[in-house]
C-alpha cells in the first residue's frame, strides 16, 4: 500500500510551497489508492509557535485536503492523532529516537562528539580561509567508544554524529530529477542527536518514515543534498528505502525565492484576501505540473485522477499572481449566486456591512461584481456603495459627454417620474423591457439617461450597470438616490 506524508514544523502559518508539497503528496496517494499521513516535526523547540499545528491542519482542511492518518483536528478544534503508528508528533517520540541512536553507536555507525562551539567555529574559519569545503573535521570520530561513554555518563556535554562513508558515491533515484549522484567525501558527519537530547531532522525523519511505513517521501528540493545522509542511515539500519521525490522551489515574477519579504506567501494570507480554496488548489497544482492539453480548470477530484509524477517539472515554478487572479475570477463566476453570497458573508461582516432584512438581498448585491471581481475582498469593497446612506461625488460626474447640467436634470426628473410609476416585479428583465423602449420613445440616447442614472445610484465613474444596481438597491432606495442626484444639480 502506497503511503505519503506531509510533515511540517509547527512554526506558524502554512506556506503556499508547503501546500503544494502536501497537495502533490495527497494527489499521488489518492491516485494510487493509498494513504495520506500528517506528521508534526517539532524537534526544533526554538522554532515552535503556539497554535502552529492547528493553523497548518486548518489550512489543509480549508483547501479540501483530508488527512487519512496522523495528526488532525477534531470538530471542537482540538489536535488529535489517528492511526496505529503513532505518536505522530516528534516531541512525543524521544525514547524511540534514543533507542535507534544508541543502536547506531553500538554498531559503530555513530559516535559521541565533545567539540565545543568555539572549536567548531575555529575549524570553519580555517576551512574558509584555505578555500576548503566547510564541515566537521572528524576530530571525535575515532574516540574509543568505552572512554566516550564514560565521559557521557560523567555528564560531559556532547552531541551524537553519524559516520558518513568517506569514499564512493551515493545515488539518489528521484521521481522528479532521475538519478543524482553525490560524492561521499564531500558530506560531513551529520549531527543526529543535539546536546539537549532532541534528535535532528535527519535521524527523526528516517526513523519515523520507516516505522510509519511511508513508501514515498515527497518534499522540497532544499532537502535533496541531505538525502544521501538519509539513504546512508537507511542502509546502516538495514531498512528498505522509500522512493524520493524533490519538488522545485517556487519563485516570484522577479525570479526570487517566494518569501514574506515580497508579499503574501501563507495560505492564510490568501484566504483572508478572499481567494477561493478551489482556485488556490487548481493554481498550486499547476506550479510544477501540467497534464498536457488545453484544459486549465480542474476540480480536486479531477486532479486526483489526472496527477502523474512523470509530468512534474524540474525547473523552478513561477508564482504568477496575475494567473492566480484569473483562476479565482473563473471560480467566482462559476458559483451559484446563493453560494457566492454565503462565501462573501464573513467579508461583509468584517467590513461591518449588515444585509438589511428587507429592501434588497445579498444575492443581488454580490451579482453586481460576480463577473468583475478577482477576489471576494475586492467584490465586497466594490459594492460598499450599496450600503451607504450618502454618496460622495461631484455633481459634474452626472453629466454625460456633451450634455449639460440642465439637460441632465431634465432627464433625471423624467426618469424619477417613470421609475415611480412602474408597478410589478422590480427585476433587471422588467426594467430593461420598460426603460429602454421609454428612452427610445423620448428620442434620447441610452447614455443620456443611463449614465446619470448609474452615477446617481453608485456615486462612481466605474461601476456595474444602472439596472443591476437598481435591482440590488430596490425601488425605494433607487428613487431616493435619483432624488439626491437632482438636489445636487
Amino acid at each position: 500500500m502506497i503511503k505519503t506524508r506531509f510533515a511540517p514544523s509547527p512554526t506558524g502559518f502554512l506556506h503556499v510551497g508547503g501546500l503544494r508539497t502536501a497537495l502533490y503528496s495527497y494527489l499521488f496517494a489518492k491516485k494510487n489508492g493509498g494513504i495520506f499521513m500528517m506528521r508534526i516535526e517539532d524537534t526544533d523547540q526554538e522554532r515552535f509557535v503556539e497554535g502552529g499545528t492547528e493553523n497548518m491542519i486548518n489550512s489543509l482542511t480549508w483547501a479540501g485536503i483530508s488527512i487519512d492518518e496522523g495528526v488532525d483536528v477534531n470538530d471542537e478544534g482540538k489536535v488529535i492523532q489517528k492511526g496505529d503508528k503513532g505518536p505522530y508528533i516528534q516531541s512525543q517520540r524521544l525514547d524511540i529516537y534514543k533507542k535507534y541512536a544508541n543502536q547506531l553507536i553500538e554498531q559503530g555507525h555513530a559516535y559521541y562528539c565533545f567539540c565545543s562551539k568555539e572549536r567548531l567555529e575555529e575549524v570553519r574559519k580555517y576551512q574558509e580561509l584555505n578555500k576548503m569545503p566547510t564541515g566537521y573535521d572528524g576530530h571525535c570520530r575515532d574516540l574509543d567508544v568505552v572512554e566516550a561513554q564514560k565521559r557521557v555518563t560523567a555528564g560531559e556535554k556532547c552531541i551524537m554524529r553519524m559516520k558518513m562513508p568517506k569514499t564512493g558515491v551515493t545515488v539518489v533515484d528521484d521521481m522528479v530529477r532521475g538519478k543524482v549522484e553525490f560524492k561521499n567525501e564531500l558530506a560531513d558527519d551529520q549531527v543526529l542527536v543535539k546536546a539537549d537530547g532532541f534528535p535532528t531532522y535527519h535521524l527523526a525523519v528516517v526513523v519515523d518514515d520507516h516505522l510509519m511505513e511511508v513508501t514515498h517521501v515527497i518534499r522540497g528540493e532544499e532537502w535533496l543534498p541531505s538525502t544521501p545522509k538519509h539513504i546512508t542511515l537507511y542502509n546502516m539500519f538495514g531498512w528498505e528505502l522509500p522512493q524520493f521525490g524533490h519538488l522545485s522551489m517556487l519563485i516570484n515574477e522577479e525570479k526570487q525565492k517566494l518569501s514574506k519579504r515580497h508579499g503574501d506567501v501563507s495560505v492564510e494570507d490568501f484566504k483572508q484576501k478572499g481567494y477561493l480554496p478551489e482556485a488556490i488548489i487548481n493554481f498550486i497544482a499547476f506550479l510544477g505540473w501540467n497534464p498536457g492539453g488545453e484544459k486549465e480548470i480542474f476540480s480536486l477530484a479531477e486532479l486526483e485522477k489526472e496527477f502523474d509524477f512523470s509530468k512534474v517539472h524540474k525547473p523552478a515554478a513561477v508564482f504568477n499572481r496575475e494567473k492566480l487572479n484569473w483562476y479565482n475570477k473563473q471560480y467566482i463566476m462559476s458559483l451559484d449566486s446563493a453560494e457566492l453570497a454565503e462565501r462573501c458573508k464573513s467579508f461583509f461582516e468584517k467590513e461591518s456591512l449588515k444585509i438589511p432584512d428587507s429592501g434588497f438581498g445579498i444575492r443581488d448585491v454580490v451579482a453586481l461584481e460576480q463577473g468583475r471581481a478577482s477576489t471576494l475582498v475586492e467584490l465586497v469593497e466594490n459594492v460598499t456603495f450599496i450600503f451607504s446612506n450618502t454618496l460622495d461625488y461631484e455633481a459634474e460626474l452626472l453629466v454625460w459627454k456633451k450634455s449639460t447640467k440642465e439637460q441632465t436634470k431634465e432627464k433625471l426628473i423624467a426618469l424619477l417620474e417613470f421609475l415611480n410609476s412602474l408597478e410589478g416585479e422590480w427585476s433587471k428583465e422588467t426594467l430593461e423591457k420598460q426603460i429602454l423602449p421609454w428612452i427610445k420613445e423620448k428620442a434620447w440616447g441610452n447614455g443620456d439617461v443611463l449614465w446619470p442614472m448609474r452615477v446617481a445610484l453608485s456615486g462612481q465613474k466605474n461601476s456595474p450597470g444602472p439596472l443591476e444596481i437598481a435591482v440590488a438597491l430596490g425601488k425605494e432606495k433607487t428613487l431616493d438616490r435619483v432624488k439626491n442626484a437632482l438636489s445636487m444639480l
